[in-house]
């Protein structure tokens, strides 16, 4: 049976809840429930380990410590890209890049970074007051963090929030998604029995109720928080860490926005709008919902998107030619059903899609027109295959509609003019940005919103000195 780790130990919870296969709609396996003396535990292990031991200053343990899980997480990747198709219904494909093999490389670049990576910075010397003064800083681990992930991409949320923090030598307790809770754990299983990491440096606890996160939100041993998830979801993290002023990173929600310039070549941009959308069946904070286009080219552009989403068939995740799987659960289809069924009702054209497919938790791509850019399915995160199409009429018109909106996590544009494609792209009020099909995601770029899509960034350097506090030194100069 799958455990919880605690302060180095694989333990039981106080009973168990079922993980589901969504592709089938049947109970895949059993997690077990952690209590909130153990998410407490949990915390005091994670406190200890960073107060009492050597972890946040010896940087070449915690380099060998990361080369250690690096090394166990290649030994064993066919069993998490087995259980992360299983549990996340993630397409055989996408396993080869974002859902597993990508977040593993995150592992070896914060431990090469660390390697190189300046903890001290001399700022020179200065007279004030008759006295010569030596200035320097020192950068410094920010303590025990808390790391919520989400559902959608667990290995790569769960990788991006461990390998930072603990390159720069905090300690984490790590709660896994309720519904994923098998991806998260196996991590868990790799760190106690794979790697040197010192008990309580690590801690990954997994529940389908609300308490123990709060615990681990509200504990005042805790120092900071580091999580992934809806917006709204996200306000409680930071209203609750906010009692006793632990510092947030927060990824958020987004409503991206596509824009497809007049000079695009059509046929490539239409593919590439559907092809986003149904990326992990739309389960994705960062892609393109909606798609602007110019005005006089709407039904054009409308009649091509649709025919690339007519080529994208739903199918078995462990199939390698799957491109779109299913949503994670029958709660979150009725969500996408129900916003699709009441923008329909609102006035807007359903085009293709809007369809539940049985058996398991398939929803077929969907497109809309004639959608108001301030309703609900314009606004607000669907988290499903469905594209809205919002026309525009002129460059300033389509950054307007592009930046209406509260969140400002990503964006895209095709052109064919790569010059014109990043001056609009440098107006949309977002944290990043596809030009032309360009591809930012990887270890060494730093991601992250603008606006209610979240504070911080994960990946690359930023994502390393967001578990860092800086701390200024000075001393007088004797001659």
């Amino acid at each position: 049976m799958t455990r919880l780790l605690i302060n180095g130990e694989l333990v039981d919870g106080q009973g168990t809840f079922p993980s589901l296969n969504p592709a089938t709609g049947e109970v895949y396996g059993h997690a077990p429930e952690a209590t909130t003396a153990q998410a407490e535990a949990a915390v005091a292990a994670a406190r200890t380990a960073f107060d009492t031991t050597a972890w946040s200053t010896d940087v070449q343990l915690r380099i060998r410590c990361l080369d250690q899980l690096h090394q166990a997480l290649l030994d064993h990747a066919e069993e998490l890209r087995e259980l992360t198709i299983a549990e996340v219904g993630a397409p055989r494909m996408l396993t080869y890049g974002p859902q597993l093999d990508d977040p593993v490389k995150l592992v070896r670049y914060y431990a090469d970074l660390l390697r190189k990576y300046p903890l001290t910075e001399e700022l020179g010397e200065v007279e004030i007051r008759g006295q010569r003064h030596r200035r320097w800083t020192e950068k410094e681990a920010v303590g025990v963090v808390t790391a919520i992930t989400a559902y959608n991409y667990p290995n790569q949320l769960a990788l991006a929030k461990l390998a930072p923090s603990l390159a720069a030598g905090c300690t984490v307790v790590l709660k896994g998604a309720p519904d994923t809770p098998l991806t998260t754990l196996f991590l868990g299983q790799l760190i106690a029995e794979h790697t040197e990491f010192p008990p309580g440096v690590v801690n990954v606890l997994t529940s389908s109720g609300a308490d123990v996160g709060e615990t681990l939100t509200t504990h005042p041993d805790v120092d900071m928080i580091t999580f992934t998830g809806s917006t709204a979801t996200g306000r409680r993290v930071m209203e609750a860490a906010s009692r006793t002023v632990k510092k947030v990173f927060l990824e958020l929600g987004g409503k991206s926005a596509m824009i497809i310039l007049d000079d695009a070549d059509f046929a490539t941009a239409a593919m590439f709008a559907a092809g986003t959308i149904c990326s992990h069946s739309g389960q994705g904070c960062a892609l393109t919902s909606r798609l602007l286009v110019p005005r006089e080219h709407h039904d054009e552009i409308v009649e091509k998107v649709a025919a690339g989403l007519a080529r994208i068939p739903l199918g078995d995740p462990a199939d390698p030619k799957t491109f779109a799987g299913p949503l994670i659960s029958e709660v979150q289809r009725e969500k996408v059903d129900g916003m699709v069924k009441r923008a329909v009702a609102a006035g807007a054209t359903l085009v293709t899609g809007g369809e539940k497919v049985d058996p398991g938790f398939f929803y077929k791509p969907t497109l809309l027109t004639g959608v108001d850019p301030d309703s609900e399915i314009a606004q607000d995160e669907i988290f499903g295959p469905v594209l809205v199409v919002i026309p525009y009429d002129d460059e300033d018109d389509a950054v307007r509609i592009a930046n209406n909106s509260v969140f400002g996590l990503s964006g895209g544009i095709q052109s064919g003019d790569d010059e014109r494609a990043v001056a609009l792209a440098r107006r949309i009020r977002t944290g990043t940005f596809s030009v032309n099909g360009g591809n930012y995601f990887s270890a060494d770029v730093p991601f992250g919103g603008y606006k209610q899509s979240g504070i911080g960034r994960e990946s690359g350097p930023a994502g390393l000195e967001e578990f860092l506090e800086t701390k200024s030194f000075a001393i007088v100069v004797r001659s």
